[in-house]
């Protein structure tokens, strides 16, 4: 009977893959020591000091091409071993995960600073219209009147803008541009489903240009925003959290647009990417929508309401 258990078991271990256990690599540890570099010049580059006879600006961009360069050396390794048909089912179900984990970090890190937006206008701002340290001050969103310069006047450290953006100019043309190109890169991940690989090229590249568009036309309303509207980082709460959020987007923007450009380059001169082998515009494509949401609620919150 014993035996017969033995069988059993050595049957059933037998339909399952053995575990995965990733080989030795210095790429994570390197990856770290690029992304610390890259924060370390930036905190430099806030407050203007430097580090042996470094500005914040070079350490920031020293820290920001090594990066580069190690997730470039570990994504080529991984493009060439699933190429060869090294990954397993196991494997290519952790980068599903991998995948999905890290946008759901991206999720909660927008999340947080939606909450600072959503915590000033709710709470901050009633509490300082009502305590006598700022009288004078009123209560309003957007903020055209800090508490310092309602206190201050003239002499007040920080200002608000002569002006608001509006929201059904630049803000919806990009809301428009974005909204495209989610609809677009759709297309391009039926085309690669069915094996058109020209049409998925063409779509693909539509998104990339629309992303390349929005990207542009955000830089214009920066430029208008501080030349024009008197909107700065040094506008109060209002600015801070204006640029905070639309900054930290459009720089998610770029990298989604880096990504989607890498997989057309890929299929394009690689001739990468099959029927029931492409996770890595899948995954492009996810973080494309993922963004898409973002700048809907961004445009909601932030330039309408």
């Amino acid at each position: 009977m014993s035996s017969e258990i033995v069988q059993e078991n050595n049957q059933a271990n037998s339909e399952h893959e053995t575990y995965y256990v990733p080989d030795s690599s210095r790429l994570p540890i390197l990856t770290a020591i690029g992304l610390g570099v890259t924060l370390f010049g930036a905190s430099h580059w806030l407050v203007g000091s430097s580090v042996w006879g470094f500005t914040g600006p070079q350490i920031f961009l020293a820290g920001c091409l090594f990066f580069a360069a190690v997730l470039a050396s570990w994504w080529n390794t991984v493009i060439k071993e699933n190429m060869a048909g090294l990954p397993s089912d196991q494997l290519k179900r952790s980068y599903v995960w991998g995948m999905g984990w890290f946008i759901f970090s991206e999720v909660m890190f927008f999340f947080i600073f939606f909450f600072v937006l959503a915590y000033v206008r709710i709470y901050s701002l009633d509490w300082l219209a009502e305590d006598p340290l700022w009288e004078g001050f009123s209560a309003e969103w957007p903020l055209m009147q800090t508490p310092d310069q309602a206190v201050n006047g003239d002499g007040a450290k920080f200002k608000g803008p002569d002006a608001i953006i509006d929201p059904w100019h630049l803000p919806l043309l990009n809301t428009i541009l974005l909204l495209a190109s989610s609809f677009t890169v759709h297309i391009a991940h039926n085309a690669i489903k069915a094996g058109k690989r020209g049409l998925f090229n063409a779509w693909l590249g539509a998104t990339i240009v629309l992303g390349i568009a929005f990207l542009f036309f955000q830089v214009e309303e920066y430029i208008e925003a501080y030349q024009d509207l008197g909107l700065t980082l040094e506008s109060g709460i209002y600015g801070t959290t204006f640029f905070m959020l639309t900054g930290f987007h459009g720089a998610h923007v770029t990298m989604g647009t880096i990504m989607l450009l890498i997989q057309l380059l890929r299929s394009v001169f690689g001739n990468h990417f099959k029927k029931d082998d492409h996770f890595g515009f899948e995954a492009a494509s996810w973080y494309w929508h993922f963004v898409d949401v973002v700048w809907v609620c961004l445009f909601i919150f932030v330039y309408i309401l």
